[in-house]
């Protein structure tokens, strides 16, 4: 899927940098660099898709000099701690083609040239060789004051005063992430990426309905594992795969990580469980009440309606059942793959996510199939206080299956009790109609038998 990054760095000579050496590595060029007499010469640096300036309409020529432009901003600086270059540093979704990707980095150059009135100088890099092919990303150098026609002149303040500089960062990063959304809708790609923290996102999710975006965004952000680490466990990872073997971090940064995200596809998966087993309720329920309604509308009493809307509900748990063979191997992986959690290590297990996972099971528990959910909320919490502390990820696996089985169970016992709750609303018919009273008498006892038999399990499957 499409990642979000935005990162704003300054180029500072209190640091041992400067603008020219800067933007010739960046964009792979030779720059000749008049204050400090010396030369940066890159242009053997391979991964530049490609680089160009923006610049006002009203710059003068020699902005679209890259050399010039740029020994123009250091001459421009006196102090020895002057700031001398500010980088923006940007994630390009990799699912946009090379023309799209230039073409939203332009555009997002455009953007900064129109609000700060500054000169952008902009390259394009391409994934390194054993990294990540989706590491597509763009460098933005833009000068630390305003260029007219004038040449370079006042200070771009707003960016540099602390009382401004992060409502500043806060309005492009949110700008960056509407102009790649835009840019992914145009190439038809469903995919969106999002500024806002993952405390922000659950928020948002919850407000909308969203439980399983709510459940997966619930979490802390990632370690950073840094380009070493990132080297290190990219190798490992093409050296099992070549091999045919199972991936093992070799390092505990990366362990943490790799950890981590397994942890959240297993609750994502236990959340589509919990979704497929509120479909069926639902479905089972729509057709117990479509055909009692439909008997009565045909003139049928209360019990034969009831006893159809039986046989419905049982016939669409069968169709459900053939469905459902799928998600029983779906069941299967994700217990094994708990029990894989497991193997590694309580202690390594639970500093990657184990208590991730406890508190969405408890999610989970917590909101049930559909109607009924206070009950089952009550009786979860029963059976977690039953289990008592210290259970960690040892027993999960046992707790997953007994809440598939109890999830089933009170799905049946839901749709009995709303069959039962309209049957009670239906108007008796002919009230007093001489031996009415007998035969609606017969009727209850006939209900009741039915009951009893399928409490016995010679019901219609519920």
């Amino acid at each position: 899927m499409a990642s979000y990054h935005l990162d704003v760095k300054s180029v500072q000579r209190s640091a041992g940098r400067s603008a020219t050496a800067a933007i010739a590595y960046r964009t792979a060029e030779r720059i000749e660099c008049q204050r400090e007499g010396r030369v940066h010469d890159y242009r053997a640096k391979a991964g530049v898709e490609a680089s160009f300036i923006v610049a006002p309409e009203d710059a003068p020529v020699w902005a679209q000099d890259r050399q010039a432009l740029w020994n123009a901003a250091e001459a421009r600086e006196t102090r020895v701690n002057s700031v001398t270059a500010r980088e923006w540093e940007l994630a390009l979704p990799h699912e946009l083609d090379g023309a799209g990707r230039r073409e939203l980095a332009h555009a997002f150059a455009r953007e900064l040239v129109a609000r700060y009135r500054v000169a952008a100088d902009v390259a394009i890099h391409a994934p390194h060789r054993e990294g990540d092919q989706r590491n597509w990303h763009a460098h933005v150098l833009t000068t630390t004051r305003e260029l007219t026609a004038e040449g370079l002149t006042d200070k771009t303040r707003q960016l540099d005063a602390k009382q401004t500089r992060g409502a500043e960062v806060t309005h492009m990063r949110e700008r960056w992430a509407e102009m790649q959304n835009r840019a992914l809708e145009r190439a038809g790609h469903e995919e969106r990426v999002d500024h806002r923290s993952l405390q922000a996102q659950r928020k948002a999710a919850l407000e909308r309905g969203d439980e399983r975006t709510a459940d997966n965004l619930d979490r802390a952000p990632e370690v950073k594992l840094g380009p070493v680490v990132s080297s290190i466990e990219r190798r490992e990872e093409r050296a099992a795969e070549r091999e045919g073997r199972e991936y093992v971090p070799l390092t505990e940064r990366g362990a943490q990580v790799h950890e981590a995200r397994a942890a959240r596809s297993l609750l994502a998966e236990l959340g589509r469980v919990r979704d497929a087993l509120r479909e069926q309720v639902r479905e089972r329920a729509q057709a117990a009440r479509e055909t009692y309604s439909h008997a009565r509308e045909e003139g049928a009493d209360r019990v034969s309606a009831g006893l159809a809307a039986l046989r419905a509900a049982a016939q669409r748990q069968g169709i459900g059942q053939e469905q459902g063979r799928g998600r029983e191997v779906e069941r299967e992986s994700i217990e094994d793959r708990l029990a894989r959690l497991r193997e590694r290590g309580p202690e390594r297990a639970h500093g990657a996510g184990a208590g991730s996972i406890e508190e969405g099971l408890a999610r989970l528990r917590e909101r049930g199939t559909g109607q009924g959910e206070e009950r089952t909320a009550e009786a979860t919490r029963e059976a977690a206080r039953q289990l008592g502390p210290g259970h960690g990820l040892e027993d999960t696996r046992e707790r997953l299956q007994r809440i598939l089985e109890q999830e089933s169970q009170r799905a049946h016992e839901g749709i009995r009790e709303r069959l039962n709750e309209a049957l009670g609303r239906a108007k008796p018919v002919e009230r007093e109609r001489p031996g009415h009273g007998e035969a609606h008498e017969r009727e209850k006892e006939a209900l009741r038998h039915g009951q009893r038999a399928r409490g016995q399990g010679h019901g219609w499957g519920l």
